[in-house]
Order: C-alpha cells, then sequence, then structure tokens
C-alpha cells in the first residue's frame, strides 16, 4: 500500500512539493516559521503521534484543537465505522444532523437554530453575511489578529498563518471588499468606541474570537468581552462570537458560558466534529429564519451535516459530558504553562504564558501579550529554537508561537510531567543573550 513504507520526512516533502503548493495543504503546515522540515504524519493514537520514520511524540497540537479526546479514541473509532457501514454521504437530512443540533442547543442556550456546515471557513463566511442581510448594512468589525478563516472580508490583519508566512493582509482581497471590513485592537474598547461613533449605522456586526487562539493565545481582559456586548446592543449591530476553537474547549459552553457573555450569533467547528471537517453557525431565531429555505439569505453545502462527521461529533461531546472532564483539562493546560513560566524564571529568559479550558500559550516576550502588536514582538527566533528542542525530544507543539496549544482527556500524567521536563531542559539550554 502507497504510503505505509518507512521514509523520511524530507523525502515525503520533496515528493510532496511537485504535486502540492509548498508540499502542504494548509500553510502553516509548512514550518516556515520555526524553519526545518515538517514531520510527514503516520498515524496517531491517544495523545501520542507517530511519524513516517517512526519516530514519537506527545502531541499537543491535536489537529490544532479538535482532537480533545484524543488520536482515534474508542467510542469515536465505533461510531464512525459503524457509519461508514451504513453510507457516507447522502445528500438528504439524517437523524444524526437532529441529534447533534439538539447537543449543541442544550450547551449553548444562545443558539436557538443552527445549521452544519463544512469547516469553520464557512461557518464564519454564512454568519457574516447573515448579519448583513439581517440588519441590512455592509460593514463588519473584526479585532487585528484574531482569524476567522480565509473568506476575503476577514483576510485582513488576520493572525494564525497570515502572520507566520508574513504575508499582506489582505492578497487577492478586492479593495472594495476590504473597505467593508473595520479593524480594532484586540482589548482596546476605546478603538472599539470610535469606529462606532463613526460608523455605527453601517455596522452589521461584530466578530470576535472571545479568546484569541490564533496570536498565540491572548485572554480578554476584565470586562472587555462586556464592553464590546454593550456597544453592538447600543448600535444596534450584531454580536458574532467565533468559538470554532473555544467551543467545547475552554469550557463545555465554549467562552461564553465561561465569560457569561451572550452574543447574538456563534460559530462552531473543530471538536463538534470530532476530527473530521465540519463547522456550524446558530443563534437567535428571529436571525436565523432568515437563513433559506426559511428566509431569503442563501447558503448550502452538499456535504453539510455528513453523517461521519455527526457521529464522531456526537461520540466526543458525549465524551465530554462525564464527570470532572473540564476541571482535569484545566488542570493540565494551567501546569503546563506554568512550567513555562518556572522554565523561563529560572534560566533568566523572558516569557510569558496563559491557559484557559483546555488551551495554552506560551511567548518569548518580556511584556504580557495582550494583542496582535504586543504577540507580533514576541521573539520568534527563540521560539524556533524551543520547538526544535521540544521536538528532538518527543513532544509536538504548534510550529509557530502565534498559535495555541491544546491538551486532551487522555494525555497521561507521565506524559505530563515528560513534557515538563522537556520544557525545563529546552530552555535551560537556550542562550540567554
Amino acid at each position: 500500500m502507497s504510503g505505509t513504507a518507512d521514509v523520511s520526512s524530507e523525502q515525503a516533502f520533496l515528493r510532496a512539493m511537485r504535486a502540492i503548493p509548498g508540499g502542504v495543504n494548509s500553510p502553516v503546515r509548512a514550518f516556515k516559521a520555526v524553519g526545518g522540515t515538517p514531520r510527514f504524519i503516520r498515524s496517531g493514537q491517544g495523545a501520542q503521534l507517530f511519524d513516517s520514520e517512526g519516530r514519537q511524540y506527545i502531541d499537543y497540537l491535536l489537529s490544532w484543537g479538535p482532537l480533545i479526546a484524543g488520536h482515534a479514541h474508542p467510542a469515536v473509532v465505533a461510531a464512525v465505522t459503524e457509519q461508514v457501514k451504513l453510507g457516507t454521504s447522502f445528500g438528504a437530512p439524517t437523524e444524526l444532523e437532529t441529534e447533534l443540533a439538539e447537543e449543541i442547543k442544550r450547551a449553548y442556550p444562545s443558539i436557538e437554530l443552527v445549521r452544519m456546515v463544512n469547516s469553520g471557513t464557512e461557518a464564519t463566511m454564512s454568519a457574516l453575511r447573515l448579519a448583513r442581510g439581517f440588519t441590512g448594512r455592509s460593514r463588519i468589525v473584526k479585532f487585528a489578529g484574531c482569524y476567522h478563516g480565509h473568506a476575503d472580508s476577514l483576510l485582513i490583519r488576520a493572525g494564525s498563518g497570515v502572520a507566520t508566512l508574513s504575508l499582506p493582509d489582505s492578497p487577492g482581497v478586492p479593495e472594495a471588499v476590504a473597505e467593508l471590513t473595520l479593524t480594532v485592537p484586540y482589548n482596546d474598547i476605546d478603538s472599539l468606541r470610535l469606529v462606532f461613533e463613526r460608523y455605527g449605522e453601517q455596522i452589521a456586526a461584530v466578530i470576535i474570537e472571545p479568546v484569541a487562539g490564533n496570536m498565540g493565545l491572548v485572554l480578554p481582559q476584565g470586562g472587555f468581552l462586556q464592553a464590546v456586548r454593550d456597544i453592538t446592543r447600543a448600535y444596534d449591530a450584531l454580536l458574532i462570537f467565533d468559538e470554532v476553537m473555544t467551543g467545547f474547549r475552554v469550557s463545555y459552553g465554549g467562552a461564553q458560558e465561561l465569560y457569561g457573555i451572550t452574543p447574538d450569533l456563534t460559530t462552531l467547528g473543530k471538536v463538534i466534529g470530532g476530527g473530521l471537517p465540519v463547522g456550524a453557525y446558530g443563534g437567535r431565531q428571529d436571525i436565523m429564519s432568515m437563513v433559506a429555505p426559511l428566509g431569503p439569505v442563501y447558503q448550502a453545502g452538499t456535504l453539510s451535516g455528513n453523517p461521519l462527521a455527526m457521529a464522531a461529533g456526537l461520540a466526543t461531546i458525549r465524551l465530554l459530558q462525564q464527570d470532572r472532564v473540564y476541571d482535569r483539562l484545566g488542570q493540565a493546560s494551567k501546569m503546563l504553562a506554568q512550567a513555562f513560566l518556572d522554565a523561563g524564571q529560572r534560566a533568566g529568559i523572558p516569557v510569558q504564558a496563559a491557559a484557559v479550558g483546555s488551551m495554552f500559550g506560551v511567548f518569548f516576550a518580556a511584556r504580557p501579550v495582550v494583542d496582535y502588536d504586543s504577540a507580533k514582538l514576541a521573539d520568534a527566533a527563540r521560539y524556533s529554537v524551543y520547538f526544535h528542542g521540544m521536538l528532538e525530544r518527543g513532544v509536538y507543539l504548534a510550529p509557530s508561537q502565534l498559535e495555541s496549544g491544546f491538551v486532551s482527556t487522555v494525555h497521561s500524567d507521565q506524559q505530563l510531567a515528560d513534557t515538563v521536563e522537556a520544557m525545563g531542559s529546552v530552555i535551560a539550554a537556550m542562550d540567554t543573550q
């Protein structure tokens, strides 16, 4: 079978570059931010990855967040296997779609109706179209460094891979589209207020990652999210929480549960697919009733709500309903963040770290990271050394400082302890100059 013999990542990458742009199907996988050759992965099991040469790693990337139950969890595998035998796609409704929609509604009281799509990008793109259709307004507001997918109107001062590769803010995006997107700094409520004072009657929605996970992990400062909610209400603009990353990650009910904020629309993804491609958007019934076939705002997808993704998502969500799951996840992520801070202090190297729910993030920076500009000041070269040092010690992290890390329900105490030990060794060996 193709791809089963041991092949070095270097060989696999050279072959890939002859068939795929840059050798990868998503830019940040190319290791541009950290240098070197990306590892080609053969398999995953639990909290471990195995590459094409058989090397194993403790995985804190977890497919960029979806695998909160780890790789190939038996319950998820069983659910998908059973469904494969029944069929992979029908282009017709299934009860699985309704079951997952009902679970989402129970977890997110702000969501009264929900529409399944195939990716986070589809979810945010569709939510913005809906916001414009509902309000009759054309402008949107986003926060610098928040990444909401690669739709034209959202690739403006985006974080994540765009920042990693140092690309222009919006290559290929027409000026007429870019002009409709207003960008303000994250955690800067005064700037948002000024934008609304000038353009308020033209703004359809504010879209925000309530916990920013695509410029590294940046937490909302006290009162920030409530102020955003208050301003949007005052101007009759919609508030869209992009919880593609944070949904079922920072708590069962996402960031809106954690911080006590009720958005008008929410986008979800990652965890609700259990490792398969999925996205969703939902919210107030009066808004969602504008979506076809109930209303005039059109959105469709042949594979939306496909039974494999629904089965995997349902199995994953039901695992998360077990007692104390989020207590254990939170303890693990906080422990990793604190270990990083402690290692930096011992080595005399300035570092920052944060954790929330099952997410954590680290920066080589002297000052707290509160927005995109301060995130970009962090030492990318030092992170590259750290990344490769951890990789050599069998720990797989995001290949960019401007990304988040994730823990799963199956990371063992020993794996966490081994990770902490590796952190200390790698940082201790760094040049303090």
